[in-house]
């Protein structure tokens, strides 16, 4: 099912799903069954898992360094096709302009219809690791605009080099990422929202936020967006802080800003265990406002782990 029929089927209720990150090279995935497992009893109608683009490594070879191409996390795909069959849930593969040709990305795109997979999440994707600046993939997509479009064509049977006429063409739900604080790339918050109309008028049916901390940025946010007719469901992402350094890299990394009484509390905080249980209040706090506020879903941003998204879900579902 759809993300946006299993929104329309709650009927105004606010549903809970959550994201995870496929283990690296050489882990099993019972790793994560293990954590997605004591999550289940709150009935996620849906479950992102991200991917990863190319990095280089570099490896040695007669005493010279040799520069090789790598995934540290692949296997998406057969992750989501697992948990699907595994829970009977639907599954949101993460797919990514960067580090794959357009050809590559239909090819991924036919996989998912053939397993059944009727949502995909459309992303830019990061710069490789190493570098400051995002670059095209050669032969791929260069923004998230032009692979919704790419999903869409697909969606009404024309592939790259052919149109194909047939009952069976791909009905994609389209999911596309949204900044309340606005992408670090953007000059500013109206480009970035204009950026995202672009993205919706292209296809996309659906918006997944960025993590926030402050839910006014959120409530802020969705205002201006439905003023500028981006009338689509606007899905608030959530992270709970796990660690003290939290602090310094999530403001680093998603150029995001830290509600000082947060700052304040996990400052005072001995161990990272302390830091955890700050976390998971202030996620709760954060979860019943944007609740009450009659949100579609709460996205967690699990990073795989699963105790303290179960703490907070228990004390909202």
């Amino acid at each position: 099912m759809k993300v946006t029929e299993h929104i329309a089927n709650a009927k105004g209720e606010t549903l809970f799903s959550f994201e995870i990150v496929p283990p690296v090279k050489g882990k099993n995935i019972q790793e994560l069954y293990n954590n997605i497992d004591p999550l289940m009893e709150f009935k996620p109608p849906f479950i992102d898992v991200t991917t990863s683009r190319e990095e280089y490594v570099f490896i040695e070879k007669d005493g010279l360094f040799e520069k090789k191409v790598t995934r540290l996390r692949p296997g998406t795909l057969g992750i989501c096709a697992s948990l699907q069959h595994k829970y009977n849930v639907d599954t949101v593969p993460h797919v990514l302009c960067g580090g794959f040709t357009k050809e590559e990305t239909e090819y991924l795109l036919v996989d998912c219809q053939y397993l059944g997979i009727e949502n995909v999440m459309a992303l830019r994707g990061d710069a490789m690791k190493g570098e400051k600046y995002f670059t095209p993939t050669k032969g791929g997509n260069c923004y998230a605009v032009e692979l919704v479009e790419q999903i869409q064509n697909l969606n009404q049977g024309k592939f790259l080099l052919e149109q194909i006429q047939t009952e069976n063409t791909p009905e994609f739900c389209i999911g596309v990422a949204g900044y309340p604080e606005k992408h670090m790339e953007a000059p500013s918050l109206q480009s970035d929202l204009k950026r995202l109309k672009e993205k919706v008028d292209a296809g996309a049916d659906y918006v997944v936020t960025q993590m926030f901390f402050d839910n006014k940025k959120y409530f802020e946010f969705v205002n201006a967006a439905r003023e500028m007719g981006i009338t689509v469901p606007i899905i608030p992402g959530i992270k709970p802080l796990a660690v003290q350094r939290h602090l310094s890299i999530l403001p680093q990394v998603f150029w995001i800003d830290l509600p000082q009484d947060l700052i304040d509390a996990v400052e005072k905080c001995n161990t990272n265990k302390d830091v955890r249980q700050v976390g998971i209040e202030w996620c709760i706090e954060q979860s019943k406002q944007l609740k009450a506020a009659g949100v579609p879903v709460l996205h967690y941003y699990s990073m795989g782990k699963s105790d303290n998204i179960k703490a907070i879900a228990a004390a909202i579902f």
